[in-house]
């Protein structure tokens, strides 16, 4: 049984605070740090999103420290304490390392559902989120939340002993001790996993291998971890060097020597094949048949234009799953939709995406009969299709040139990820562009309807140079989190070095008949088919595809690399690879552009500066872009 060490109040020598909650929050500031939500300016865990969460822990702790509160807050936490009792803990794993862990334990007769909630990938540890465990303790729920073993700053009490395992065997072994401990200590009546980011890949696994947790709540998660670092023979070597970077401390400290080892061969390009088995292992999708066999209820929220953990891993371990499901798809990246809400409360605020996870523990944990088991499978925002209102500067009154949302975004429901495409329409890319202007899209190009001018052409540009196609900006999420808030990034197509770079365009789109104002409404997975060669043995091809405005600025719909080794120079290969799964409404009048490069700051790319990369479409095997629409 799992050793414990508890404070509950009565010892300040057991929980000796968190450094630096001496300063009160006042209600703005509390306000504006939920709003702006989890991400920093340079992409890292905002400390004012961890301040809010480590005070609100002192509070339910040290009731004389409810002055460091505003009061309407405090007045949320002595709600709290009375339905309530807050506690610290060391839980003893298997191995004898200590996990951090915080606990909301119901006063009421029970028994109660638990909610375990692993902490994400912070170096703050649990108390980040501590603001959605107290409104999970109102609902009525026990909640016991932990730090991952080996994520936190030292010094921290939310510090974890031990060393960070990325989700391996000894993260979901820790897992069931803290189920155990959770059993002894709580006696709950059902037991639930719910996690943001790294908490929520555990919560798979846990779930998967335990058959004690009877629920689950994934949101911002993965399901093939290997695919999400790396696809198409292509590392995401950005979002690696972001999490490396979150866990509180340098690699040689957080890090046991074997999975050093595979950090450092990701890096260096090299036993990718090791890289690709641990990624695996630590896959909820490698697990699908024991989860199956559970019939464990999962919940996924998610974001088109996710960095860390792409979206098409989900959707194939989402469509292996064979148990109540359900697919939440959002505009924005990494954490961006749930996190404001799940930091700090923001009043006269309705946060949907947590609103319809607690929905989901609270059907599946407490048998609410509030519809949920009537949802449909997927329902999904439609990008950009909010409406927004110019930012003005409180004191001169003018533009500041952002936008806040003043109505949601377009959401579609549907029964299964199956149905959310309904045709496909397929354009060939043709030769024009002599003298640096675009290639043309144009309806055919399936292989038997290819207009003659979509075969026999060739192409070439300048490879290993990077250019004004990217797929967003770094630090990463910072461009998500603008789009979440109404500001998408903006794209001049006329700044993209066409010398280092080629790209096709359609004709302005009209509005099929009954389609309104949209030109197309693109909705499931593009697939791309191009021949290329390379005065390399190896090359890189990053496909933009873009809605083109009638000024030339864009946004971006959907993107994907492939990279290519051992390849013969000036000898043609024909690769097929599908883009990320968007849902995209095209204006009417808008055209669509493709644009396609070899160097992306997101990625490793296998590209030689100064090659020349040449693209063509043999009459055999003609060149075309499928676009799912819906």
């Amino acid at each position: 049984m799992p050793q414990d060490t508890s404070f509950t109040g009565d010892s300040s020598e057991k929980f000796p605070g968190f450094p630096g909650v001496t300063v009160g929050l006042t209600a703005a500031e509390t306000a504006r740090i939920a709003g702006s939500g989890l991400w920093a300016a340079d992409g890292t865990v905002n400390p004012d999103a961890a301040r809010i969460g480590q005070t609100l822990a002192t509070a339910l702790l040290d009731p004389s420290a409810e002055d460091l509160l505003p009061a309407e807050l405090a007045a949320h936490v002595e709600e709290v304490r009375g339905l309530a009792r807050p506690a610290y803990h060391r839980i003893e794993a298997t191995d004898g390392v200590r996990l951090s862990a915080f606990s909301l334990r119901q006063l009421a007769p029970g028994p109660h559902p638990l909610v375990v909630f692993p902490a994400g990938w912070t170096p703050f540890g649990w108390p980040v989120f501590l603001w959605a465990y107290t409104v999970l303790a109102r609902k009525g729920y026990h909640v016991l939340a932990y730090t991952p073993r080996g994520l936190g700053h030292a010094g921290l009490p939310s510090t974890s002993e031990g060393f960070v395992d990325v989700a391996g065997p000894n993260d979901v072994s820790d897992g069931s001790d803290v189920v155990d401990f959770a059993r002894d200590r709580f006696a709950p009546g059902a037991i639930g996993f719910m996690g943001e980011s790294y908490g929520s890949g555990i919560s798979q696994l846990v779930a998967a291998h335990d058959e004690r947790v009877s629920a689950v709540v994934a949101l911002s998660t993965w399901g093939n971890l290997a695919t999400s670092l790396y696809d198409h023979d292509t590392r995401h070597l950005a979002a690696v060097e972001a999490l490396t970077g979150f866990t509180g401390g340098p690699v040689e400290e957080k890090f046991d020597e074997a999975n050093r080892a595979i950090l450092d061969d990701f890096a260096n390009n090299r036993n990718l094949d090791a890289v690709v088995d641990w990624g695996l292992q630590r896959s909820p999708e490698s697990y699908l048949e024991q989860t199956n066999e559970k019939g464990t209820p999962t919940f996924f929220s998610h974001t088109w234009h996710e960095s860390l953990f792409p979206v098409g891993q989900l959707l194939t371990t989402f469509q292996g799953l064979e148990v109540p499901k359900r697919l939440n798809l959002w505009i924005g990246d990494h954490a961006v939709p749930e996190g404001a809400g799940l930091i700090g409360p923001r009043p006269g605020t309705v946060d949907v995406p947590l609103a319809e996870a607690y929905a989901w523990l609270d059907h599946h944990l407490k048998g609410e009969a509030n519809g949920v088991d009537q949802w449909d499978e997927v329902c999904h925002q439609v990008m950009f299709t909010y409406v927004t209102e110019p930012v003005l500067h409180p004191e001169t009154g003018e533009p500041t040139g952002e936008n806040r949302v003043v109505e949601p975004a377009v959401r579609e429901s549907r029964a299964d990820w199956g149905r959310v495409t309904t045709r496909v329409e397929t354009f060939a890319l043709t030769g024009d562009g002599a003298g640096g202007a675009d290639g043309a899209l144009v309806p055919g190009g399936d292989g038997t309807t290819t207009p003659p001018e979509g075969v026999g052409w060739r192409r070439s540009f300048v490879a290993g140079v990077d250019t004004d196609a990217t797929a967003m900006d770094l630090p990463l999420m910072t461009t998500g989190q603008a789009e979440w808030a109404g500001n998408p990034k903006i794209y001049d197509t006329r700044k993209i070095d066409r010398r280092h770079a080629v790209a096709w365009t359609t004709d302005p789109l009209a509005a099929p008949d009954g389609e309104g104002p949209v030109g197309r409404r693109i909705r499931g997975v593009p697939r791309l088919r191009l021949t290329f060669r390379s005065t390399a043995t190896s090359a890189s091809l990053i496909a933009h595809l873009l809605d083109v405005a009638e000024d030339d600025t864009a946004r971006i719909v959907t993107h994907e690399p492939l990279s290519a080794y051992d390849l013969t120079p000036e000898q043609d290969t024909t690769v097929t690879w599908e883009l990320r799964a968007a849902a995209y409404d095209i204006p009417a009048g808008h055209r669509l552009m493709l644009v396609v490069d070899s160097k992306d700051p997101l990625y490793g790319d296998a590209s030689v500066t100064w090659t020349q990369t040449t693209v063509g479409s043999p009459d055999d095997e003609p060149s075309f872009l499928e676009l799912p629409l819906g």
